[in-house]
């Protein structure tokens, strides 16, 4: 990539979520190297620099203009995007990182786009050595790295790997963010119109390689269940529709060291006891009522209308007062009092504060020559690793702890 004029280009840095990715790497001075800001309006790309105290270069670059988003591209080592929903906007970046060989990294959560994004331009990716890794926010990057960490430490104390993983989440505060919720509404809008998105969106599988989306019956976690080593009931976790996918890919594509017959789910733990459980059936209730719901097309019209627009979110104090806390179980596939249990937690609200910092990370981890990987279509586990999990460690409040 030599000649690249930057580093990292920040796309939507005008954006709240983008406008944070740059605040972060504001703060990481010359770490950062060298990065600018781009988004469709010059004066607001002038205020954030000016907000930020920074002078970075700006780019004026609308996400429907193929040519501006292509010499974007072309310029840099990595383009860190936020402007979604990117089943809308996202495709003709892609088309151009992987056609430039310019590393790309994002914050979707909307698996039928990801598979139309491996299937479209994985091929070309891996010719011209662009990396392009999916999902780098919240979701997925505490269940991927977090599951490869359990079983990175697995295999280093007892020789083998778990063929079976759950992740629950213990605790968060922290609503989800506008453009999160945009995308739901955006997959389910897509999942209702076409029967063959529906497919991706509920195959556990989808994700795979081409000819491998094959794998072990998933029981849905859809009712509430009681899980004997947290002694609590739990309930379903809306992000497991994309996270649970990331990881199996994961497995797939560093050439299934955990076992084609890995199993892998997530659930949120509710408590014990006769309130444990009715917290969960209301979860349940919720999730499965608010899914159907947005299958409607009346109710997701309704639903652009009222819930937060993706370029709003909560003040610094409301972000700084969130937090998550999620516990992976690896299974010993022979002794089960050999599971290994990891801590996996944030010092920022999920739908922002962290996730900006986790997609700020992602793209230094590559911008800087920290991953070995060739080109293709990655997760941030099978690409950015070890790298990245000890760099949200030192400068993303985050941590990956054996419990």
């Amino acid at each position: 990539m030599s000649g690249r004029t930057h580093d990292v280009v920040v796309f939507g840095a005008t954006g709240f979520t983008g406008r944070l990715v740059a605040e972060h790497l504001a703060s990481r001075g010359e770490a950062a190297g060298a990065w600018a800001i781009a988004g469709r309006n010059a004066e607001k790309l002038a205020a954030v620099a000016a907000d930020l105290g920074v002078e970075v270069p700006q780019l004026v670059v609308d996400a429907t203009d193929h040519e501006q988003v292509a010499a974007m591209a072309a310029s840099t080592k990595v383009v860190c995007t936020t402007v979604g929903p990117y089943a809308r906007f996202g495709e003709p970046l892609v088309r151009a990182c992987a056609e430039a060989g310019t590393d790309y990294v994002d914050l979707t959560g909307e698996p039928q786009w990801v598979r139309r994004m491996i299937d479209a331009h994985h091929d070309t990716a891996v010719a011209s050595g662009a990396r392009l890794v999916h999902c780098c926010g919240f979701d997925s990057i505490p269940s991927d790295l977090g599951t490869a960490f359990a079983q990175q430490t697995m295999h280093e104390v007892h020789g083998t790997h778990a063929s079976r993983v759950r992740l629950r989440v213990k605790g968060a505060r922290g609503g989800a963010s506008g453009g999160t919720l945009a995308s739901m509404v955006q997959v389910m809008e897509e999942a209702g119109a076409d029967p063959a998105v529906a497919r991706v969106v509920a195959d556990p599988y989808s994700l795979l390689p081409a000819g491998e989306r094959v794998g072990p019956h998933v029981a849905t976690s859809a009712r509430p269940t009681y899980d004997e080593t947290f002694s609590s009931w739990t309930g379903p976790f809306v992000m497991e529709m994309i996270n649970a996918k990331v990881v199996r890919r994961t497995n797939a594509l560093l050439g299934y060291p955990w076992g084609r017959e890995f199993v892998y789910g997530e659930a949120v733990l509710t408590g014990d006891g006769i309130a444990g459980r009715a917290r969960a059936t209301a979860i349940a209730a919720g999730t499965g009522g608010g899914a159907l719901a947005l299958s409607n097309r009346l109710v997701r019209d309704l639903a652009d209308r009222v819930l937060p627009d993706s370029g709003t979110g909560p003040d610094a104090a409301a972000r700084e007062a969130g937090f998550f806390d999620m516990r992976i179980v690896a299974e010993h596939p022979e002794d089960r009092s050999r599971d290994v249990v990891v801590k996996v937690t944030g010092d920022r609200d999920p739908g922002y504060g962290a996730t900006s910092r986790m997609l700020g990370e992602a793209a230094l981890t590559l911008a800087q020559g920290e991953s070995a990987v060739g080109g293709g279509s990655w997760t941030p586990a099978s690409a950015l690793g070890g790298a990245l999990r000890a760099r949200l460690v030192d400068h993303a409040g985050m941590t990956f702890e054996v419990v």
